[in-house]
């Protein structure tokens, strides 16, 4: 009896430990060399697709440590250092490196300072995330423009996050969200958030603006604006004059020098992608618009 008991107080102590032990860590996932492999050859597909004349495909693991390179032909020879250093910035950083060209090129130029082992912000490298986690990075240089070096690392990265996503169980389905025409005239009449990122790649905001605002830059998050009430004059592009980093990945300024400036008015829709300076430089009374924010 006695025997039994010290062998059932042995268990539960042991048990308590694993308990204990499995609250201290995380599963955490891994990028395999197949897994890096998959990446390279939906980048190389996507490139052949699209005529794309060369490029260096590279796979960083979650460290920035290289796993796979692939030169496509007609390359040119410091692509390959190119592209390992833009996959190693997208996964250190845990961002695309146009978040990074776009920062500076509006002005923080004090980020050029960074050690060039780590830091390559040019645009063509992006984070390799499966279910939330970043696994990795990919980086690529030598397409025809640095819009296509994006495509290619986008097409490698997406490749293997909707592969990893596809082989687990379906997902719970999500609730659907309904605001009522009270919810949202108070939260028009001062201007507010009504949805926020919470598990979301995407918020919207009733905006509210009564007088012209600071000229933005999100290195992140795409506006999609619909007006609903008022005018304005809305300047996109150009420099921000006197840049100021609020929160990170937030750039303000007094206002654009340059850019293109358009007239908003009730019904209008304008989508400004992320890293584009733009500034309301004059609203008349109250301005009501819908910003729909996307990460």
């Amino acid at each position: 009896m006695k025997a039994t008991l010290r062998i059932a107080i042995i268990s539960l102590l042991m048990l308590s430990v694993t308990v204990i032990a499995n609250a201290q860590t995380t599963e955490k996932k891994a990028l395999t060399i197949e897994g890096a492999k998959k990446v390279i050859a939906a980048a190389v597909t996507y490139a052949k697709k699209n005529n794309a004349p060369g490029g260096v495909i590279a796979v960083v693991d979650e460290g920035g440590n290289l796993m796979a390179l692939e030169r496509l032909d007609g390359t040119f020879a410091a692509g390959a250092n190119i592209s390992i250093g833009k996959a190693r910035t997208a996964v250190l950083f845990k961002r695309p490196t146009k978040a990074f060209e776009d920062i500076i090129k509006n002005g923080r130029t004090a980020m050029v300072a960074l050690p060039d082992a780590y830091f390559t912000p040019l645009q063509g490298g992006v984070p390799i995330t499966v279910d939330g986690q970043v696994v990795g990075g990919v980086g690529v240089s030598g397409a025809s423009s640095a819009q296509q070096d994006e495509e290619l690392a986008l097409a490698g990265a997406n490749a293997l996050s909707g592969d990893m996503k596809l082989s687990h169980a379906t997902p719970a389905s999500k609730s659907v969200l309904f605001f009522d025409n009270t919810q949202v005239t108070a939260s028009f009449s001062k201007g507010a958030v009504l949805l926020d990122g919470t598990n979301r790649n995407y918020m919207v905001h009733t905006s509210r603006r009564d007088q012209s605002g600071q000229a933005e830059v999100h290195a992140l998050d795409t506006d999609i604006i619909y007006v609903m009430e008022g005018t304005a004059t809305f300047v996109t592009g150009g420099t921000a004059t006197e840049p100021k980093e609020i929160a990170p990945y937030e750039i303000r300024g007094s206002r654009i020098e340059g850019g293109e400036t358009r007239q908003l008015s009730k019904g209008d829709v304008i989508i400004v992608p992320n890293g584009t300076p733009h500034w309301f430089k004059e609203v008349n009374g109250a301005f009501l618009y819908y910003t729909i924010k996307v990460r």
